[in-house]
Formats: C-alpha cells, sequence, structure tokens
C-alpha cells in the first residue's frame, strides 16, 4: 500500500462525523512537524453522534478505531505506520464494527508503503 503517512496532526473521522485523537508512542520519526501514528497507538473517537434506530434510539457512539490493513515496509520503533491507503475500522464501546475510519488530512511530505 502506498499513500501519505498519518502523523499525530492528522484529521481522521468515523463515519458519523466524530473525531480521532491519537495517543502515538513514538517519539523519534516525525513529519511536518508532528509524530508518525503506528497502527498499535491508541486512536480514540470523541463526539460520534451515532445511535441504534430504535424506540427509543440507543446510544451506539464509536469509541476506537481498529487497522485492519497498515503499511507494508515503514516501521516506527518496530511497529508498521498506518498511512492515508491504510484500512481501519472505527468500533463501538461494545467492539460492534461501525463503518471505516476517514482520513481527510495527512502531512505533506512523507510517503510510505
Amino acid at each position: 500500500m502506498a499513500g501519505q503517512s498519518i502523523n499525530l496532526d492528522a484529521t481522521l473521522q468515523c463515519p458519523h462525523g466524530g473525531t480521532v485523537q491519537i495517543a502515538g508512542a513514538n517519539v523519534r520519526a516525525s513529519a511536518d512537524g508532528a509524530f508518525l501514528a503506528a497502527a498499535t497507538d491508541v486512536f480514540t473517537i470523541k463526539g460520534c453522534p451515532y445511535q441504534i434506530p430504535a424506540t427509543p434510539p440507543i446510544p451506539s457512539p464509536c469509541t476506537t478505531v481498529k487497522w485492519l490493513v497498515s503499511d507494508v515496509q515503514v516501521k516506527v520503533g518496530g511497529n508498521l505506520v498506518v498511512s492515508q491507503s491504510s484500512g481501519g475500522l472505527c468500533l463501538s464501546a461494545a467492539g460492534a464494527p461501525q463503518g471505516p475510519v476517514s482520513v481527510s488530512a495527512t502531512q505533506a511530505t512523507t510517503e510510505s508503503r
């Protein structure tokens, strides 16, 4: 896979508009002034409004991102990095899949594969 690497300043969202915050462990490799994100980092989703359609609706917000496909050659601290072309799935607190993560902005200078 090839694409622009995701760093801690990247903009990611769940399918319902919640914002993803990245808590990265990497403190060595950076791009555009922010550290690169690895598939093993913690990706927390805030502000997801999703509710299961029922009467009454049942809140089921996206809470985390699980990366299913990371880059295959670029590593930081022994962990594979994620890029704009990586595949991530947003999960509810119960672990239910709720759709793919959307990467709308990454750093501009480094590409990985």
